[in-house]
């Protein structure tokens, strides 16, 4: 572990690249483990989540708190938090508003950093072995059929959200598999990261004001269970699908790689940058919205760029940024490395 050995500078941006794994999980395709991955901290991550295990819960219980903190790299993890905590009430919302105003130019710049993914795993990747072939053309085809599975109905029964916040954090673990498209194709995803977040908000601004009005509003309530359910269901999650991947990771390094790289790869169809929204309809075809009187999204109608367009030059622009951002990930990290 590095824990012991991180400067300010490292700490700080430990911070930054929890904003943007925090960031990139909310937004649909877009996969937070990516960043961990290309940001170089992907195998640490994994493993720091291994360590919540019983041993560390018995530490935890018999009041050993630092070396409960130090047994789980209680540093490293607490800082990415921070930075994922930070991002849900700032750097989320700011997305939120770019993705309504200028949302062809932010679907490029996630398109580009993806191709930039990709680019940096196959640079290292030299394990061309037929079944790694496989397993790639697997990933890639798992990739490709996620995107064109039609979304289910809203569902707040909480047994459901539990499996959701399951499923929906495994973007955080799993580089490629979008946890926030997830939860649309499970029907959740305006309950569970758009509607049960303003409540939480909302909550946290009445009770600032001295108002506890909310304790009396039934459908708050219910939002705030939800939310806590979900919270608990991404908890587990993280957990046991670390625990998993570690496994795979220790014994089955390049064929976890493999599947990874073919992951990345089929999610380009999630986030092709040309493409418009389909929204819910009832049976009658009018268009669904969630509690805020927002359209409920169900899915994207994709089309190819008018190459007649300003517009379609200045998202291949975005997309040649975002590949950039990534070699500048990678040159940082190296350069970090040296300095050492």
């Amino acid at each position: 572990m590095q824990q012991s050995t991180r400067t300010f500078s490292d700490k700080f941006f430990l911070v930054i690249k929890g904003l943007a794994m925090g960031a990139a999980n909310k937004v649909p395709g877009v996969s937070g483990g990516v960043v961990a991955f290309v940001a170089g901290f992907y195998e640490e991550f994994i493993y720091s989540l291994q360590k919540v295990n019983f041993k560390a819960f018995k530490l935890f219980v018999n009041f050993r708190f630092k070396s409960f903190w130090r047994y789980i790299n209680g540093r490293f993890l607490g800082l990415l938090v921070l930075g994922m905590l930070i991002s849900y009430f700032s750097v989320s919302k700011i997305l939120d508003y770019l993705i309504v105003h200028y949302e062809l130019f932010v679907w490029s710049s996630f398109f580009g950093m993806i191709i930039g993914s990709i680019y940096y795993i196959l640079k290292d990747f030299n394990e061309w072995s037929r079944r790694n072939i496989f397993l790639i053309l697997v990933g890639i085809m798992a990739g490709i059929a996620i995107s064109l599975l039609e979304p289910a109905r809203e569902n707040d029964n909480l047994w459901f959200v539990f499996f959701c916040g399951i499923i929906g954090v495994s973007g955080m673990t799993l580089p490629g598999l979008s946890g926030s498209f997830i939860l649309i194709l499970l029907g959740n995803y305006v309950l569970l990261l758009v509607d049960s977040v303003n409540a939480l908000y909302d909550t946290i601004a009445d009770i600032v004001q001295w108002d506890f009005s909310f304790l009396y509003d039934t459908a708050r309530i219910r939002l705030l269970k939800v939310l806590v359910v979900f919270s608990l269901g991404s908890i587990t999650g993280l957990v046991t699908l670390s625990h998993g991947l570690g496994y795979v990771l220790k014994h089955y390094k390049n064929a976890t790689f493999a599947v990874i790289i073919g992951f990345i790869t089929g999610s380009l169809g999630v986030v092709w940058p040309w493409k418009n929204k389909v929204f819910k309809r009832d049976d009658l075809g009018k268009i669904l919205t969630d509690g805020n009187g927002n359209p409920i999204l169900d899915n994207y109608d994709r089309y190819l760029p008018d190459l007649y367009s300003v517009e379609t030059y200045i998202g291949l622009v975005f997309i040649f940024l975002g590949i950039g951002l990534v070699l500048w990930l990678e040159w940082y990290g190296k350069k970090t490395l040296q300095h050492r």
